[in-house]
């Protein structure tokens, strides 16, 4: 069962995550760094969504959402890090 993943921004922090019963089941954090990147500094899924690809969705949408908006991703949390070493699809918007 797929969720629908939204994404927020606040100053110099975003986040990409799924809600469920208006609570956060999964998230991605990240800050800005300048207009050209982002940096994914922690990414937290619900232990009912584990091993059901929710990780992976959100780094996706963090990648897509790059790509429209011409930016680059700095994966520092080791979750979003191991997601970009296994796709090497994803390297144009690695920094």
């Amino acid at each position: 069962m797929q969720h629908a993943i939204k994404q927020e921004e606040k100053e110099s922090k975003g986040s990409f995550y799924i809600e469920k019963e208006a609570s956060r089941v999964a998230e991605m954090t990240y800050s800005k760094a300048g207009d050209a990147m982002i940096i994914i500094d922690h990414t937290e899924v619900d232990d009912a969504l584990r091993g059901t690809g929710t990780g992976e969705a959100l780094v996706e949408a963090a990648v897509s959402w790059a790509r429209e908006n011409k930016k680059k991703i700095m994966p520092l949390c080791p979750f979003a890090n191991s997601v970009f070493r296994k796709n090497p699809s994803y390297q144009d918007v690695l920094k």
